[in-house]
C-alpha cells in the first residue's frame, strides 16, 4: 500500500516520523510532501533528505490564503495523479485533504483544535477523522461536519505520539554558548501563531513578557519565533539580551532543559507541558479542549499579567519518569493511527 502523508505546518515531520516509520516496517510504502511553511520543510529533510515541497508560506491575508490554498490543492492534485497513493494522510492538511477528495483518494486527517475555522473543509470532505477523546460529543466539531459515522477518537494528546521516543540532548544549551549556573533559570518562548486563520488578533502580552524576562539578571530567555522575519523585531524588545537562534533548534531538548517554557497556544506549549517542565499559556484565542485538559490535570497555567511570569524558579534536572510514562502512551497512539490509516486504504 502507498500512504502519502503531507506536512503543511512546523509540528507535522515530529508528529508522523513514528507513524511513517511502523508504516515502512509494515512493508508499507510512504510518499512525503511538505509546504515551505516556516521550519516545515528543515524538520521534514532531517527525515526525508528528498521529500518533495509544494506549496509556499501563509499569506497575512484571507484572500491570500485562499489563493495559496486554491494553488497547493493544484499543485498537489499534480502529485497525487503521478504518485498514485492507496491513502492520504495528515494533521488536517486542508490541500491534501481537498486533493485526494477531487481523486477519489480516502483521506485521513487528525486535529485537536476544535476551533479552527477551516475545519469545515477537511472534516466534511475527509473519508476519516481521528480525534482526542476530550472533543468526543462537542457541538462544535460535529458542526464542522465530523459525523459519528467517520470519526474515531484515541485517548490522550497527539503529542504523545512521539514525544516519548526522543532522547533529550545534554548539550543543547551549549550549542547556543550558554551554561548553566546555580543562580540562572532558563526559560524558553514560542511566538504566538500570528499568521494562522484562528489567531486574527494582535495579543501584546508576549512581548511584555520577553520585556520582563530580558530585564532580569537571573534569567537567560530563549525565543523561538515562527517566521525569519520575527528575529529582528524579537532582537529589538531583548536589546541584545534575548536569545533568539537564527536556525532550527531541537526544540523537545531546549524545552526539557528549560525551568519555565511559556506559549502561545499549539504543538510546543503541550509538549513542554507533558515533559513535566512548567509550562505558561499566554493565547488569546478561544482555548482548545485539550488545552483545558492539560490545566485541569496542572500541566498547563494560563498568564493572563506579565508580572505573574516572575520569580522564575529553578527546577530538577535528570529526571526521566515522565518520558517513560510517554513511551507506552506513544506506542498505543502509534499503533491506533495507523491501523486506522491501513483500514482506510484497503476499504477504499
Amino acid at each position: 500500500m502507498r500512504v502519502w502523508i503531507d506536512f503543511a505546518n512546523s509540528p507535522h515531520p515530529l508528529l508522523f516520523e513514528p507513524v511513517a516509520r511502523l508504516l515502512q516496517d509494515r512493508d508499507h510504502e510512504v510518499l512525503v510532501t511538505a509546504r515551505d511553511h516556516a521550519q516545515t520543510v528543515e524538520l521534514a529533510r532531517a527525515s526525508w533528505p528528498t521529500v518533495e515541497v509544494i506549496g509556499q508560506a501563509s499569506p497575512r491575508s484571507r484572500s491570500g490564503k485562499v489563493a495559496a490554498l486554491a494553488s497547493r490543492v493544484w499543485l498537489l492534485g499534480r502529485f497525487a495523479s503521478r504518485a498514485r497513493p492507496d491513502v492520504a494522510l495528515s494533521h488536517n492538511s486542508y490541500a491534501q485533504v481537498v486533493a485526494a477528495h477531487m481523486l477519489g483518494i480516502p483521506a485521513v486527517t487528525t486535529m485537536d483544535y476544535e476551533h479552527q475555522p477551516a475545519n469545515h473543509v477537511a472534516f466534511r470532505l475527509a473519508s476519516l477523522i481521528l480525534l482526542p477523546e476530550v472533543l468526543r460529543g462537542s457541538e462544535v466539531v460535529l458542526g464542522q461536519g465530523a459525523s459519528a459515522a467517520k470519526t474515531r477518537y484515541y485517548a490522550g494528546f497527539k503529542e504523545q505520539l512521539y514525544l516519548g521516543e526522543f532522547t533529550p540532548d545534554p548539550g543543547i544549551l551549549e550549542t547556543l554558548g550558554l551554561q548553566r549556573s546555580d543562580g540562572t533559570a532558563i526559560v524558553v518562548a514560542r511566538s504566538a501563531p500570528s499568521r494562522a486563520a484562528y489567531h486574527r488578533f494582535e495579543n501584546t502580552l508576549f512581548e511584555d513578557v520577553l520585556a520582563l524576562l530580558e530585564a532580569n539578571d537571573s534569567v537567560e530567555c530563549i525565543v523561538l519565533p515562527r517566521h525569519a522575519d520575527e528575529r529582528e523585531r524579537l532582537t529589538a524588545i531583548g536589546a541584545g539580551r534575548l536569545i533568539v537562534p537564527e536556525r532550527t533548534v531541537d526544540s523537545r531538548s531546549l524545552m526539557a532543559a528549560a525551568d519555565l517554557v511559556i506559549g502561545a497556544g499549539g504543538t510546543m506549549t503541550r509538549e513542554a507541558a507533558l515533559l513535566g517542565v512548567p509550562t505558561l499559556t499566554l493565547f488569546a484565542g478561544r482555548p482548545a479542549a485539550v488545552d483545558r485538559s492539560l490545566e485541569e490535570r496542572g500541566l498547563l497555567r494560563r498568564l493572563e499579567r506579565a508580572e505573574d511570569v516572575l520569580p522564575v524558579c529553578r527546577r530538577p534536572q535528570g529526571e526521566d519518569g515522565e518520558l517513560a510514562r510517554l513511551r507506552a502512551t506513544g506506542e498505543r497512539l502509534r499503533t491506533q493511527l495507523v491501523d486506522a490509516v491501513i483500514g482506510m486504504g484497503r476499504a477504499g
